[in-house]
């Protein structure tokens, strides 16, 4: 037996203990809870415990033979089993990547499911895999209510915590297309070191402060603590004293070894936070077993000694000495449990070897856009009383030509009225509407239960409009400014933008993030305001990217922007042009050129569909946002001194580009000038010019 396989050892040392029963003493001795316990409900978790244990074994083994794409295992966090036990498979949850157990017992709750076979297919990446196709060994299931996560350093907690949010938003407002239950909450797991990250202290942060303001914030924070993150130890009591005086958070203690105590304390904090509908932080200590990962060496920064007492204590052999104790199994029967479960699994596992992996880039990708096909049904347009009751005295000036920042106004009140699952949140779009006043009368419109203010942490709000999403709704959360955006870069491309690739279309979380941005007033900080860096959103893919030039298409590109969240669970991010907000003129003070009436409500602007301005063989300047206004000022003059017409593109879709029709528009033409106001490197115009020379 190797020094370095702990698997083996691990192994080897429970079944030897069980036969000795040389059971570690238990660290929990007073349970006089008054609770009773059947033992079918304990065997039945043990058997998720061993069974979850089995899978970390066998997947270690096939990918020492290059079989598996083995990652991270939940051996030491095996306690996490009795969540699966205690709350319903209603209750969405956001699970850590050690969360196996849970996933096997929850599974217990759906009759039909088949999760033993349906992970070994994830292990070994199988185009087979129920959730996410081959892409990701990830845990996560469409039938119980387990979204799939793929990087769970903590960048799932703002939308666990905006899902939660949305479950009394979603009965209040009794929208249709809510997805939770009323009386769900939310669970949301992770390790001790992930609280250190500030997406988890954004999460924590907004919750208690939801719930502060009186808010329903319904979430159990499942710490999973085995006092590592990686290779770096956390510090002996820094959850417990970061958490257990927390304002706004409820915090309840638990022995992750001792899965009698964590059923007390699992159903004491369902209680509390089911009942009360607030936020409760569940710490549960235990420890990890066979390092971070199938390739970390745990003797590199732990001493064997260490390492040994660690193993000694590990759960399936506390669990084991429960289960005696409480005359539920033998250890005879414990021991056949555990060696036929290994047999079962091996085959198991051993069969899905055999599946068919994804083989061809275009199938990888297949799954980046989601319900392309979708029936759904655009809610009608809205009554003219119900829109003149909603307008008052601006209904009539809506026929007047308006500047860009009053007709999204219109627009956004049109939409609010047509979807009755949107809302609108962000700094400051409430009473205030706004910086820019985009958002102005929408609050006193709508009320606050659509139309709300978020705290000064772009994380939430991207989160937030995850989260929400995941319950039905259509979101729009508001972005201030462009450069903050960069704040919050993972919530967008980490979680949004991937949640249809990693589930197969399954999950989807539809926003549309309005964000303020590009060059505007000068001297007014560029680094922090006047951002023109939209290189960002060249390296997501799936999402749509809008930037308007002008009033009236806006308007129409919102209508799209909000159709296709809508019906095909899509993730838009509709970037308006600061300095064309309140401008009026083209070419001239006071020549109106570029105020727009409102466009009639069926008018649109469908995805990669661009506009012209002019015909020309000369020259086509091809351009978006900013740059259509400066460019069809420059087409007057060019034209002026050269005495030939030249054309205009405004692209109006930075993604997608329909460049097949782009490029037939051009193809006549001997000169192109491509006009992009951002980045030399990495920009769209540089993106766009690679298209038109290959």
């Amino acid at each position: 037996m190797s020094l370095f396989n702990r698997a083996e050892i691990v192994d080897q040392n429970f079944t030897k203990r069980v036969e000795e029963g040389s059971f570690p003493d238990s660290k929990t001795h007073s349970l006089n809870s008054g609770q009773s316990f059947s033992n079918t409900e304990l065997v039945s978790v043990f058997e998720s415990q061993v069974a979850s244990r089995h899978m970390d074994l066998k997947a270690r083994s096939l990918k020492d033979d290059g079989k598996c794409y083995y990652t991270i295992g939940s051996s030491g966090h095996e306690g996490n089993a009795v969540f699966g036990l205690i709350f319903p498979y209603s209750d969405m949850a956001f699970l850590h990547y050690r969360d196996m157990p849970f996933f096997i017992q929850r599974s217990k709750q759906v009759s039909g499911l088949t999760p033993f076979y349906d992970t070994a297919l994830s292990f070994m990446a199988s185009s087979e895999d129920p959730i996410s196709g081959g892409r990701h060994k990830v845990i996560g299931s469409k039938k119980l209510n387990i979204p799939p996560q793929t990087s769970t350093i903590a960048s799932h907690l703002p939308k666990a915590v905006g899902t939660a949010f949305s479950i009394d938003r979603g009965k209040d407002l009794d929208i249709n297309e809510r997805v939770l239950e009323s009386g769900s909450i939310v669970l949301c797991s992770f390790g001790d070191a992930s609280v250190n990250h500030a997406s988890a202290l954004s999460a924590f942060n907004t919750a208690a402060w939801i719930h502060n303001l009186g808010g329903h914030v319904p979430i159990i924070f499942l710490c999973e603590d085995n006092g590592t993150g990686i290779s770096v130890p956390t510090q002996d009591g820094w959850i417990e004293q970061n958490f257990s005086r927390r304002t706004g958070i409820k915090y309840i203690k638990a022995d992750g070894l001792h899965i009698l105590d964590l059923i007390i304390k699992s159903k004491k904090a369902e209680q509390i936070s089911r009942k009360q509908r607030c936020p409760v932080f569940l710490h549960m200590k235990t420890i990890r077993l066979m390092g971070h990962a199938g390739s970390d060496v745990e003797i590199g920064y732990k001493s064997l000694q260490e390492i040994e007492r660690i193993e000694s204590d590990d759960p399936l052999l506390h669990s084991a000495r429960i289960m005696i104790e409480k005359k539920a199994l033998s250890s005879s029967e414990i021991l056949s449990l555990y060696e036929n479960t290994r047999k079962q699994l091996s085959c198991v596992f051993d069969s899905a070897v055999l599946r068919p992996k994804l083989l061809k880039s275009v199938e990888v990708m297949s799954a980046i856009l989601s319900n392309e096909n979708s029936k759904k049904n655009v809610p009608e347009f809205p009554r003219s009383q119900s829109r003149k009751n909603l307008f008052g005295k601006e209904f009539e000036r809506m026929k007047i030509p308006q500047h860009m920042g009053k007709l999204l106004n219109y627009a956004l009140s049109d939409l609010l009225l047509q979807y009755s699952n949107t809302l609108i949140f962000g700094e400051d779009v409430a009473k205030k509407g706004g910086v820019y006043h985009i958002t102005a009368n929408l609050y006193k419109q709508f009320g606050e239960r659509r139309v709300f203010n978020s705290p000064l942490d772009e994380t939430s709000i991207i989160g937030f409009g995850v989260g929400f999403a995941h319950n039905g709704f259509i979101p729009i959360p508001e972005i201030q400014f462009l450069a903050y955006l960069h704040n919050a870069e993972d919530q967008l491309r980490g979680e949004a933008a991937t949640l249809p690739f990693f589930s197969k279309g399954q999950f989807t979380n539809p926003m549309v993030l309005r964000v303020p941005g590009l060059a505007y007033q000068k001297g007014f900080g560029g680094h922090f305001h006047n951002d023109n860096s939209l290189t960002i959103f060249r390296d997501i893919p799936g999402i749509i990217l809008a930037v308007p030039s002008n009033g009236s298409d806006a308007v129409k590109m919102l209508r799209t922007a909000v159709k296709e969240a809508y019906i095909n669970g899509r993730v838009v991010v509709f970037v308006e042009p600061i300095a064309l907000y309140m401008t009026k003129d083209l070419h001239e003070p006071k020549d109106g050129a570029w105020s727009f009436t409102y466009p009639d409500l069926r008018k649109e602007i469908p995805l990669g569909e661009f506009y012209s301005y002019g015909e020309s063989s000369f020259l086509t300047i091809i351009t978006y946002g900013n740059g259509l206004y400066l460019s069809l000022q420059a087409k007057k003059e060019i034209e002026k001194k050269t005495q030939k017409k030249i054309k205009v593109i405004d692209l109006c879709w930075l993604s997608p580009i329909n460049f097949k029709n782009l490029i037939k528009n051009i193809e006549r033409c001997k000169n192109i000038l491509i006009v992009d106001e951002c980045r030399k490197t990495g920009c769209h115009g540089e993106g766009i010019l690679g298209e038109l020379v290959t």
